[in-house]
């Protein structure tokens, strides 16, 4: 090896403190800002007094809304629960819930032939996670297509 130690730049943990030993109270951790947010970047948003978990959530509900006004859907709900079923019965967490997956929006569909009558269901994704994608082909399995927008 080359060259002399300590290299350049490098600062020794002896010359300064280390951050990574820093004692402090449980009052000082307390008080430290919380960490908030979400960790793909949505940002919590209140459009007529709901709460929605992002802004594209926040703008699709927006549309729909307008769409049901409109007459083109009806029955338009918000977070609805599907619940799994597998081939031997319900599919379970390893707690012994029921698996569910829970939707963003569902709406009857009435704007043209080919779809009318039928339950749509949609969820407002940016960033899709393996949980989600899992879920999401245990209710296609069932018949149940959710739409992703």
């Amino acid at each position: 090896m080359s060259g002399s130690w300590p290299k350049a730049g490098y600062v020794s943990p002896r010359a300064g403190v280390d951050p990574m030993t820093v004692r402090m109270t449980a009052q000082q951790f307390q008080s430290q800002p919380k960490a908030s947010g979400n960790k793909f970047g949505a940002q919590r948003v209140t459009v007529d007094g709901i709460k929605f978990d992002s802004k594209r959530e926040a703008k699709r509900w927006q549309e729909l809304k307008l769409l049901e006004r409109a007459g083109k859907i009806t029955d338009l709900r918000r977070q609805v629960p599907i619940f799994l079923d597998g081939r031997d019965g319900p599919v379970l967490t390893r707690t012994g819930r029921k698996m569910r997956i829970t939707v963003d929006f569902s709406y009857v569909d009435l704007s043209d032939e080919a779809t009318a009558g039928l339950t749509i269901y949609e969820d407002a994704k940016g960033t899709p996670t393996r949980d989600y994608e899992v879920r999401r082909a245990v209710a296609a399995a069932q018949g149940i297509y959710v739409v992703e927008v």
